[in-house]
């Protein structure tokens, strides 16, 4: 390992190489576990990440690929291997304002990419509750959705081409900024989901799309889960593809985020089993005010919604994203276990009311279960809280999670990707010939696998083991 280093260094320069105190400062990060890593490697180009992964390769050493060290199942744990930040590979290259494209380097924090984009009047739709810390590369190994999936899509529908670096060192530049491009496999593909497990993402063109200039943000009551879709759908025929977000909020979850010590006061009063924020971006402030605020009091008459906040001005727009942003006051039940799941809306009641009466059941006097997720896109997130810490009460409660899940044919992971917490599962979700061909991909892409191993499959396994 020493001599590996220091060939590293070589490569690298100041800097590029963090050991002992400061790879542990590298890596901290109040959302996920990192591990304890031989070292934080820091490239500055696509040609040193080439040459760190040929050389680890060379020399069987794993390296885990780090992003912002956002993720929420420890995708980024390095434990005895070689962290690969591309935390210096940072840069928005370029922005094609007639093509409605950017390409930018894997290390680039949404934010600044999303900044980038609006300064040219364009707009990169992806939006999370992370954005400020998330890296693109990121964004593109997890598949990331976010807030405005129900329009724009996953992270996979963001991306035309990228720049991946296989685990011996090739580069595989596939920067393809055509919208239309069948000429064979869709090598991108590979990559996108993929958790670094299969190459590491250096560079990707990015598609954008015209930036809206209406904002139109409203919370809504709702008394019923069946009155739910049918608000989803009469906003999706009024309004058609202005509806950008359709975020549902459980009655606990609500509460948690407008009551002491969280900041948010709520806009609509308590007492209320489902919450809505709805937003509509479109092109013409004025005249797209109209249909979203006639679409909502036809609800209202309809009885379909109980009662609405219509936000009047940036500031209390924000302040109702703000709710639905607030995640962290669930920690207030702690200690709490978080999932991400999907499945279908019609199937969302009964499942969570099998969960929370399943936790009861179990742990009466400790069990709390909140709820809350991108409803318009089958993904809810599920935090639950039985305040028992121990392995066997984390044990029981995935399976009281998941479970249903299987029966019901949902997800084990709506946005978030496996990584090691949600590994033991996966073949509740995927088929014995889809997880085959995955250690297939994998034995071919990373024989000695050296790529983030242990990750999203325990036994792939290196050629010929």
């Amino acid at each position: 390992m020493a001599a590996l280093l220091e060939q590293l260094r070589q490569v690298l320069g100041d800097g590029g190489v963090l050991v002992g105190d400061d790879a542990i400062d590298a890596g901290r990060s109040p959302w996920t576990r990192t591990g304890a890593p031989k070292a934080v490697l820091r490239p500055r180009s696509t040609e040193q990440v080439s040459q760190i992964l040929a050389a680890a390769n060379a020399a069987g050493v794993p390296v885990t690929p780090w992003g912002g060290l956002t993720g929420l199942v420890d995708g980024a744990r390095a434990d005895g291997a070689l962290a690969l930040s591309l935390s210096r590979m940072n840069a928005v290259e370029a922005i094609d304002t007639v093509s409605g494209t950017m390409r930018v380097q894997a290390g680039c924090v949404l934010q600044t990419a999303c900044e980038a984009a609006e300064a040219q009047g364009l707009l990169l739709p992806l939006d999370l509750g992370a954005r400020g810390s998330a890296t693109i590369g990121g964004n593109i190994s997890t598949n990331a959705g976010g807030n405005r999936v129900l329009r724009w899509g996953m992270m996979r529908e963001m991306v035309l081409g990228l720049e991946a670096v296989l685990a011996d060192g090739t580069v595989v530049s596939a920067l393809n900024p055509l919208m239309k491009n069948n000429t064979g496999y869709d090598l991108k593909q590979l990559f996108i989901g993929s958790e670094g497990t299969l190459g590491v993402v250096t560079r990707a063109v990015l598609r954008l799309r015209p930036k809206p200039v209406s904002d139109n943000v409203a919370l809504l009551a709702v008394d019923t889960f069946e009155a739910l879709p049918q608000v989803l759908n009469r906003l999706r025929q009024a309004i058609g593809a202005q509806l950008s977000a359709f975020e549902v909020m459980w009655a606990d979850f609500y509460e948690l985020v407008t009551t002491p010590p969280a900041n948010g006061r709520p806009p609509l009063p308590h007492g209320h089993p489902y919450y809505v924020l709805v937003e509509a971006m479109g092109a013409d402030p004025e005249a797209d005010a109209e249909p979203f605020e006639r679409v909502l009091g036809e609800a209202l008459e309809a009885g379909e919604i109980a009662d609405a906040a219509i936000a009047r001005s940036v500031g209390e727009r924000n302040a109702i994203w703000a709710l639905r942003d607030d995640v962290g006051q669930t920690g207030r039940n702690a200690p709490i276990l978080a999932f991400d799941v999907s499945l279908n809306i019609a199937d969302m009641e009964a499942y969570v009311a099998e969960v929370r009466a399943a936790l009861a059941a179990r742990w009466p006097e400790t069990s709390s279960l909140v709820v809350f997720g991108h409803l318009g896109d089958g993904n809810l997130h599920v935090i639950a809280g039985v305040g028992d810490r121990s392995p066997e009460a984390r044990h029981a409660v995935e399976e009281t999670v998941y479970g249903p899940l299987r029966r019901i044919g949902g997800s084990i992971s709506a946005e978030h990707g496996i990584g090691l917490q949600k590994r033991e599962f996966l073949s509740w979700t995927r088929s014995p010939a889809e997880l085959g061909l995955m250690r297939t991909l994998k034995r071919a892409l990373d024989p000695n696998n050296i790529l983030n191993p242990g990750k999203i499959l325990e036994d792939a396994g290196a050629a010929g083991a």
